[in-house]
């Protein structure tokens, strides 16, 4: 199924569409006392995210829908292009392993430190963290509905009116995923409510920075979305990136102190302070920041030389040469 290519009149204002999406998915946020932070009520309290986990899916839906009213409009697309062009069919399921397996390579030095540096693979075996998803709002927010209801709305909701209405490739890229930067921008005013003793300046560089890596990844990820043709491929690969969250580019890596070391069963409770202390004065040794630092440059070289064949797929919605 080949993507749409025949619309001819597109209004321009549609080579923006994230625009006057973000503004429907943000702004009912502050326009109820349930969903708007305030210095008594954090956002990561669990009825503010039930309350706008429900705002931004209604979002999705009418967002949705417009997007494939446009397509659709006087038959210049069929049902069946549509949904190709906003992710949905093919499912994508090969696509969404490789998405997944390029971004885990650009990772590597990352998932070295989580799980064998700090012993998180034991947690992965008890299936631990899937417990914590369905039990704790926050991590529901961030996992999932996050990423699912961002994905539906800035790639494919938005790209495909980006596409019909002819705007290059490269802006598509890199130029409309600023918005979706931008989207999280409003989170220095709902910081500036909560932490008030923190100075301004600090809240503004964190908002700066939060605003270029969510440039950044909305780059990475809609061109995912182009090349594989997939929403399940980008959403899962934003909710791998959350899990994950920034890479460590500087520091010395340590091992996790190893609870079994410490309270290993039979031990007295004097025993158990003595080989804390110990383990807490121990220099670990250099050779874990030597890995770590390696897999990072060496993941980022296999990402940079799997790019290509990991994202290529007869679902494409557009021809990108790598």
């Amino acid at each position: 199924m080949q993507p749409l290519a025949c619309a001819q009149a597109i209004p321009p204002i549609l080579t923006g569409p994230q625009v006057i999406y973000t503004l429907i998915y943000v702004v009912p946020f502050y326009l109820s006392s349930t969903t708007r932070p305030s210095r008594t009520l954090s956002r990561d309290a669990p009825s503010v995210i039930r309350a706008r986990i429900t705002s931004v899916s209604l979002t999705c839906v009418v967002c949705s829908n417009i997007t494939v009213v446009i397509l659709t409009w006087q038959g210049q697309a069929t049902y069946g292009e549509a949904f190709h062009t906003m992710g949905y069919w093919p499912v994508g399921l090969p696509e969404t392993g490789k998405c997944l397996l390029l971004t885990a390579i650009l990772f590597s030095g990352p998932l070295y430190e989580t799980l064998i540096d700090h012993r998180a693979w034991r947690d992965w075996l008890s299936m631990q963290p899937m417990k914590e998803l369905f039990s704790e709002w926050t991590m529901l927010r961030n996992i999932i509905a996050g990423p699912l209801t961002e994905e539906v709305l800035f790639r494919s909701a938005s790209v495909p009116l980006m596409l019909v209405a002819r705007t290059s490739v490269t802006r598509t890229i890199f130029l409309s995923p600023i918005i979706f930067g931008l989207a999280h921008v409003h989170h220095f005013y709902e910081f500036r409510l909560t932490h008030p003793q923190v100075p301004a300046a600090a809240g503004v560089v964190r908002s700066l920075v939060q605003f270029a890596y969510t440039s950044l990844f909305g780059a990475y990820a809609t061109f995912l979305y182009l090349r594989s043709g997939s929403l399940l491929a980008i959403f899962a690969v934003h909710a791998f990136c959350n899990v994950m969250g920034l890479p460590r580019f500087w520091g010395r890596v340590e091992p996790a102190l190893s609870g079994d070391d410490v309270f290993r069963s039979g031990a007295t409770e004097i025993d158990r302070k003595i080989r804390a202390a110990a383990a807490a004065a121990r220099t670990p040794s250099v050779a874990w920041s030597v890995v770590y630092y390696v897999l990072l440059v060496g993941g980022a070289v296999g990402w940079w030389r799997n790019l290509g064949a990991l994202t290529e797929s007869a679902n494409a919605l557009v021809p990108i040469d790598i």
